[in-house]
Parts: structure tokens; sequence; C-alpha cells
């Protein structure tokens, strides 16, 4: 009789037990059903090298080397976008990578359209209050991270926020960026994060590199490690962890109608009477305070055509850039994990 009850319990909790295990995997099943299978991440190489900078080149041989798919000749946000809405099928990206070239003075060289202008915050609110791109299709955009390999992006978080905004449908994805360059070189690392340091001078009017030297020391007083004229010597990474440069330009140009003016097109003569001209003139002086450059490093020229005269402005940027390393006793490029908070950006 006691034998007897204890199988009868022993059965009925065996019972309970299957039809718990039975309903969960029937809820699990049904949760599941919302859910889309994953898909391998995909790159946009957004954009061609135009100069001895190989960035794209070596972004595009990294991310083969990890057997992404790599999509190439997107250079908007549009094509991007147009080219996720018509792939759109049952499975989702968990990562969506995008390489483009970007730096904190001009945004993005991703354009908003094809021929548009490059993305910044402001030209990207105007491109989606216009109505120009596309909504993103693709559903279960929740699970994708989208990645800007693009440098120094992670700095300006109001275009993050208006980028995220771009992508969005129902759902939302994150978007993530460094505030760090990245660079795509396979002589050390083939990808890896560096700190930029910045000095300018007018477009062929150099100080000298030593002179530079003293300039960007003043500017960035609490590093001390950098040898900053030998960094300004260096074009590339040496060792693990040395400092070292590149350099670009930046123009800029304005146009005033004189057409139906009775002002007198003006003539200068010298850079000084250009600035001179422009500090008049409130809507430039506020374009220029924008970039953080002051007016001194551009060199200024102007021209005059069909009754318009065009302001031109070049300054070249020299900069430095500090590996991110380990600070242990080998030194090593610290990994470029869009997990690391420390390294990136996620809004």
């Amino acid at each position: 009789m006691h034998l007897i009850l204890k199988t009868i319990v022993y059965l009925s909790l065996l019972l309970i037990t299957s039809n718990i295990l039975i309903n969960d995997k029937n809820a699990l099943l049904n949760d599941k059903k919302d859910v889309k299978p994953l898909k391998n991440s995909i790159v946009f190489i957004a954009g061609f090298d135009k100069d001895e900078n190989q960035y794209y080149n070596n972004a595009r041989t990294y991310f083969k080397q990890k057997n992404y798919t790599i999509i190439e000749d997107t250079y908007s946000l549009e094509a991007i976008i147009n080219w996720l809405n018509k792939n759109e099928n049952e499975t989702y990206f968990s990562e969506i990578h995008i390489v483009n070239h970007s730096n904190p003075w001009r945004g993005m060289s991703l354009k908003t359209i094809k021929n548009g202008e490059r993305i910044t915050t402001e030209t990207l609110q105007k491109s989606l209050k216009d109505g120009d791109l596309q909504e993103l299709n693709k559903k279960g955009i929740q699970h994708t991270n989208i990645i800007f390999h693009s440098c120094g992006l992670g700095e300006n978080k109001d275009l993050l926020q208006v980028l995220k905004t771009a992508f969005s449908n129902n759902e939302t994805p994150n978007i993530i960026a460094s505030p760090y360059f990245n660079i795509f070189d396979g002589t050390l690392n083939n990808h890896y994060l560096a700190k930029p340091y910045y000095v300018f001078y007018p477009t062929s009017k150099s100080p000298g590199k030593t002179d530079l030297s003293k300039e960007i020391a003043k500017k960035y007083p609490n590093e001390k490690q950098i040898n900053w004229l030998q960094s300004l010597q260096n074009k590339r990474e040496n060792y693990v962890g040395e400092p070292y440069n590149y350099q670009f330009n930046i123009p800029i140009q304005w146009e005033f109608d004189f057409n139906n003016s009775s002002e007198i097109i003006p003539t200068f003569n010298t850079d000084d009477e250009i600035m001179d001209w422009i500090i008049d003139k409130e809507e430039i002086s506020r374009e220029l305070l924008k970039l953080h450059i002051p007016i001194e490093k551009y060199r200024w020229n102007y021209k005059v055509k069909n009754n318009k005269l065009i302001i031109l402005g070049k300054t070249t940027v020299i900069c430095v850039l500090k590996p991110i390393t380990t600070k242990k006793e080998t030194v090593k490029h610290v990994l470029a994990s869009t997990k690391n908070t420390d390294l990136y950006i996620k809004i």
C-alpha cells in the first residue's frame, strides 16, 4: 500500500513536470515567431580612395578577411537605404557597417542623396524634413547595430541622433560610432583606433614643423609624453603606439550676388583686406565660428564671375594621431570592439 502511494505520487510529479516543459516550449516557440533569424553582417564601402590614403581599400580587405558581405557603390544615405529596402526579406542583419570618411568640420563625405550635400546635422535634418529619403522598410531593425567607421563621428551626438531617426521606422536600431579615428592598415594591425590632435595653417603658407610643434604643444599642454616635433615628421606608425601625422585641406567658399544690388563689388589687395571684409559680414562670421578654426588660419582669395563675388578660403589641417594602446608591459593596440564603451558611443 505504501509502495503504491509512492508510485502514484512519482507519476503525478512526472506528468506535472512534462506539462510544464511542454508549456514552456510552446511559449518559447510562440515568442520566437516574432523574432526573425539573424543574417550575416554586411559592410557598405561608402566612398573611394582619391590619393595615397588607402582607407577604403584597407577597410575592404579587413572585412573580407572576416567573411562579411561587402556592398559597393553606395555613396549616399539614400543609396544605402534603397539597397536595404530592395534586399528586404525574412532575415535581418545583426550588424550593418558603414565605412566613410568624416571630420569635425565638414561632417561626413557620405552624401544625403545622390549628388546631394555632405551629411551634417543640418543637411540631414533638411533632407528628412523635405522627404528626400525613403523610410526604411526593414522590420526587426531593433535587433540591428548600425556601426559607422567614420573618424571622430562619435563626438557628434546630435548627428548620431539624426542618423538614428533616418534609419528608424516603427522600430529603432542602435547607432554606434567612435569619437576616435578609425585606422585600417595591415602594417601593424588591421584595425585600431587613434586619438587625434590638430593644428592648422593657411594652405601653402606653412610656418615649418618646429613652429607647428610649439603651437600644438601649447594647445595640448597635458600631453607631455608626445614628442610633437617627431610626430610631425612621422608619416606612419613605425612601432606600436608611435604618434604620427597626416594632413588634409578644408576649402570653404561663399558667393555674393550683386546683380540686383546698388553696391559696387569690392576688390582686395591682401589677405588682411579680405579678412576685414569677412569679419563685417555677420553670416560668414557665424559660419566660421561653427568650424572652430581661426580666420587667420585660412589662405584667402577671391574672384568675380557674372557679377558675383566669390570668396575662397583654404586651411591645411595637420592631424597628429596617437594610437590607443594597452598600458601593459607588452604594448598592443586596444581591440577596436564596439562593446567597449570607452571607445564607442551607442545612441
